[in-house]
């Protein structure tokens, strides 16, 4: 290694480490009589804001939270959510924010994994805390302090059934014990943790993913760019803040001095009056929110006052879908990304020479992945064994892999997983895509989910994008079905427009009419589609559903040995 230039001096004039606190502070003078947070009719400024944070900071630590202790919190996009995304770190710890579906199981091995010292308990989720704390003083000698949220928007659901096992703060009183000359910790190392997301993943149990100061401040900057936001724009929660800490976007609206506008359950109708009355200019939501905004009742629907920016990520959203949010006045960005990538980690990022492609074509490119944001390094498609790049043909399937400074830390408390996830040098993740000859590439599925049919790919994806643009299915999803001749063959489960009906015969039609033979469902079960809280279809339970429904094959072995397919 070179020896450095002579002159130069690492000092805390020319370095400091980097932490999304430094967008509160910084905030609370620029914009400091601006609105930060609408929730109702509760509303608080970005001096608020950071005076709320700094007494909330003060109060855990005098409630002997330190330095890298873990903070829990379950609940829904309200005002206390946001605060938390700072006051947490403020006060030196590392914010763990839990899925509200949850059971009580699920938060108990989560409370003893991250060995939570406080947790916030939305009221409304306080029974399952309650089961959860019953489990708990079994395995542990001391339970975390509980502090209750209670929302003035909500009617009061809170009925304390265990006072005997835990120690209980409301939060506004909790709040008014800090003190405002309290010293904001920020970490010495920006490499320190500053929050822990477990996985709600639709394939494999909940991993404890750590994102470190570092990788939050930057991937908050990336975030406000990928959304092209100017500052202070007006965003609407839709996407849970509790999901990779809500793209980093609770981060990323404090750094432009923007208005969060919360939204405690998300409805149709309260997203298009949220953007009416607060005109709203950002958004996000997975896929299921665009199909709940173009499939509103006349009733529920209004009026948009001017265009409204949506970043969407999860499964590409069909074509279908993104021609009628354009036509209600919605400008739509497919991002794509994983717990481990601090949410989205790449952006379809729009060409002005596309706008002249007929509809269809301009759909095809925006369900495309893109390429990744500034914040990380490099996005490829390798051959998972050889490593090498696949080409740039558009057909040449690999796994999806990352690097660079965006990508978490790692596992908590698993070496092992951490080890097998940076095999290589890259982020892994498991998913499979192509890369087109302009370097953007394009998810295809899940290694999990892709289809093997008398040897040939199916990409779920496709299948389901087909499925979306029949004009009477609301919602789709494709497994494979177990199948003895074919290997699997796929199944269709799909949930239908309201008023609409049809039937498996039509659906199967229309799919060998619009794609090769060889990828249509052969199966159609109507149902509801079981979904994580942030929207993901949990194809884990689907296949285990297709499983049980055995082969759609006979097989007949003939003299030669040959075994061919009999239909039943």
């Amino acid at each position: 290694m070179k020896k450095p230039m002579e002159g130069m001096v690492r000092c805390s004039a020319n370095y400091v480490p980097l932490s999304p606190i430094s967008f509160l502070e910084r905030s609370a003078v620029v914009y400091g009589e601006r609105l930060s947070i609408v929730y109702g009719d509760v509303s608080y400024t970005w001096r608020q804001t950071r005076e709320r944070c700094v007494r909330l900071a003060s109060a855990l630590s005098q409630s002997g939270v330190s330095r890298g202790d873990v903070v829990a919190a379950i609940a829904p996009n309200i005002p206390a959510m946001y605060e938390l995304h700072f006051g947490v770190p403020m006060a030196g710890a590392v914010l763990c924010t839990l899925n509200i579906r949850y059971d009580s199981t699920t938060v108990s091995v989560l409370l003893r994994h991250s060995e939570a010292k406080v947790i916030f308990i939305d009221s409304q989720f306080l029974s399952v805390v309650e089961g959860a704390f019953k489990i708990l003083s079994k395995q542990v000698s001391k339970l975390p302090l509980l502090i209750l949220v209670s929302d003035p928007n909500q009617p009061s659901s809170c009925t304390k059934n265990s006072p005997s096992i835990y120690q209980e703060s409301e939060y506004e009183s909790f709040l008014a014990l800090g003190k405002l000359n309290f010293e904001v910790r920020r970490p010495e190392d920006e490499w320190e943790p500053i929050s822990l997301n477990y996985t709600s993943g639709t394939t494999s149990s909940p991993k404890g993913v750590i994102y470190s100061h570092r990788g939050a401040y930057l991937n908050s900057l990336a975030a406000a760019l990928l959304n092209d936001m100017r500052s202070m724009p007006v965003y609407l929660w839709c996407v849970p803040m509790f999901h990779c800490n809500g793209w980093c976007l609770t981060w990323a609206i404090a750094a432009q001095g923007g208005t969060n506008v919360c939204l405690r359950n998300v409805t149709a109708k309260g997203i298009f009056d949220n953007i009416c009355r607060h005109r709203v200019s950002h958004m996000g939501g997975a896929p299921t929110v665009l199909n709940m905004i173009i499939n509103a009742g006349e009733a529920d629907r209004s009026p948009l006052s001017g265009k409204v920016a949506v970043m969407t990520g999860g499964a590409p959203p069909p074509s279908e879908v993104l021609f009628r949010m354009e036509a209600l006045g919605f400008d739509v960005t497919h991002s794509y990304g994983l717990t481990e990538t601090y949410g989205p980690g790449t952006v379809c990022t729009w060409k002005p020479e596309w706008n002249v492609l007929p509809p269809d074509a301009r759909a095809k490119i925006k369900a495309r992945q893109g390429l990744h944001h500034l914040g990380l390094e490099e996005v490829d498609i390798k051959n998972p064994r050889t490593m090498e790049s696949v080409p740039g043909d558009g057909k040449t399937m690999g796994e999806v892999m990352f690097r660079g400074n965006t990508v978490m830390n790692g596992y908590l408390r698993d070496v092992k997983a951490t080890k097998v996830a940076f095999d290589g040098g890259w982020f892994r993740s498991g998913d499979l895509g192509v890369r087109h000859k302009d370097g953007y590439i394009e998810l295809k599925d899940r290694a999990k989910d892709i289809i093997i049919s008398g040897g040939e790919n199916i990409s779920t994806i496709e299948v389901e994008s087909v499925l979306f643009s029949h004009p009477a299915i609301l919602e789709a999803a494709v497994v494979g079905r177990p199948d003895k001749y074919w290997g699997e063959t796929p199944c269709a489960f799909v949930k239908l427009k309201e008023g609409f009906t049809t039937s498996e015969e039509d659906i199967i039609k229309y799919c060998r009419d619009h794609m090769p033979h060889y990828m249509a469902p052969r199966t159609v079960v109507f149902a509801e589609l079981p979904k994580t809280s942030t929207g993901k279809t949990q194809k884990f339970v689907l296949r285990e559903k297709a499983k049980a429904m055995g082969s759609i094959s006979k097989t007949i072995t003939k003299n030669n040995g040959l075994q061919v397919p009999v239909q039943v």
